[in-house]
């Protein structure tokens, strides 16, 4: 079954339909009933399939299809095509996370066949590489049907830890509107790169305070919200003032710390600036475009999710993270999650990716003592 799923070609900026395709027929022949949910231009979907009575809560085991792409990469084998070595799989989203999309359908048989206490019900999104997007409108169908989901499992990859807190994210693109002239009467402009520039060195300086100062969780590497600049554009000519600026920058906030603080205090600065620029041309200014926020995700050790995934890891243990999983958009719409899944996020995204056999097998264990407490007794 990994070797089948590898073998769909779901880089983000890709449709998945094939995957979801696969998997529906798949499921739908052993009986699951299927919910879909698209993008706008019906080329990605979402699958939400469930197995056993739909009129108990259940539990969700859930994964993204999409995989980030392989271009420029340095491969030593087709990333689509499975190759097997060293007690290892290689190839595109063998880590992250078709391993485990992998094992919830090879062991969905054992499901159907099981006399059931409460569903399983798996769910599989689009475009979680590029801001947990798809998931959003899966979320948005499953928390409007009359049973919503007991609690949630995403499988990404742990190496069978288990996961209650990940970093939340905020990703905002800025543009500076200047006003062009001659770099010999910039007096007569407005520089919408040295605009952009000081409020890059604002945000660089929001980051050294929250450095020093917190908040702090220590259950985090770096125990602290980031603050990160990754892009920015603007200029025509060196001897031209620059009209326009752009700059995009993300937060990585501990789940406690609430973003919108943030963006309120670079907001507070931008307006201080505004007054100088419309001095020189009304039509200037700062807008902000905040293109896309993840919740960050808190659950309590006590938590059903938790003491379930505790249980059926084997380890007694939880961890926190600094990436950001679809699992704080589950837990932000009232289902209550953790993160477990087979492979390591330090193979996740790189060339020669893969995920050990031992990993898989843990996985695999994992799955069916799940399917152990959901038989009914």
């Amino acid at each position: 079954m990994i070797e089948r799923l590898i073998s769909f070609d779901t880089t983000s900026y890709k449709a998945n339909i094939q995957l979801i395709q696969f998997a529906a027929d798949f499921l739908s022949g052993l009986g699951a009933d299927i919910r879909l949910t698209y993008d706008d231009n019906q080329e990605k979907a979402n699958l939400f399939a469930t197995i056993g009575p739909s009129d108990i809560p259940g539990i969700v085991l859930s994964g993204h299809t999409d995989v980030v792409p392989v271009d420029g990469q340095d491969w030593s084998s087709d990333p689509f095509r499975l190759s097997r070595r060293d007690h290892a799989l290689y190839g595109r989203g063998t880590a992250d996370m078709k391993s485990f999309i992998a094992i919830c359908l090879a062991l969905a048989p054992e499901f159907s066949a099981a006399p059931l206490s409460m569903p399983i019900h798996f769910a599989f999104s689009y475009d979680e590489e590029i801001g947990c997007i798809g998931v959003r409108r899966l979320i948005q169908d499953v928390t409007s049907l009359p049973v919503k989901p007991r609690l949630c499992i995403v499988g990404e990859p742990t190496e069978m830890r288990v996961i209650v807190g990940h970093k939340g994210k905020k990703n905002v693109r800025c543009h500076v509107h200047g006003k062009e002239c001659h770099s010999a009467l910039n007096h007569q402009g407005v520089n919408a790169v040295e605009i952009a520039a000081e409020m890059v060195t604002f945000l660089r300086h929001m980051q050294k305070h929250i450095r020093e100062n917190g908040p702090f969780d220590h259950g985090y590497q770096p125990p602290y919200t980031t603050i990160h600049t990754g892009l920015i554009q603007g200029g025509t000519a060196l001897n031209i003032v620059p009209a326009h600026c752009s700059f995009e920058f993300e937060f990585r906030n501990l789940p406690q710390h609430d973003p919108e603080d943030l963006m309120a205090q670079l907001r507070g600065f931008a307006q201080d600036l505004v007054p100088e620029m419309l001095a020189v041309d009304g039509a200037t200014g700062i807008m902000f475009d905040e293109y896309n926020t993840t919740a960050g995700l808190l659950t309590d050790d006590d938590d059903e999710a938790a003491v379930l995934a505790r249980q059926l890891s084997g380890n007694n243990a939880t961890a926190k993270v600094s990436f950001t999983t679809e699992a704080g958009l589950f837990n932000k719409a009232g289902i209550p999650t953790v993160v477990c899944g087979p492979g390591s996020i330090a193979q996740a995204h790189k060339p020669d990716e893969f995920i050990t056999v031992e990993q898989v097998k843990q996985g695999e264990a994992f799955v069916r003592r799940l399917l152990g407490r959901m038989v009914r007794s």
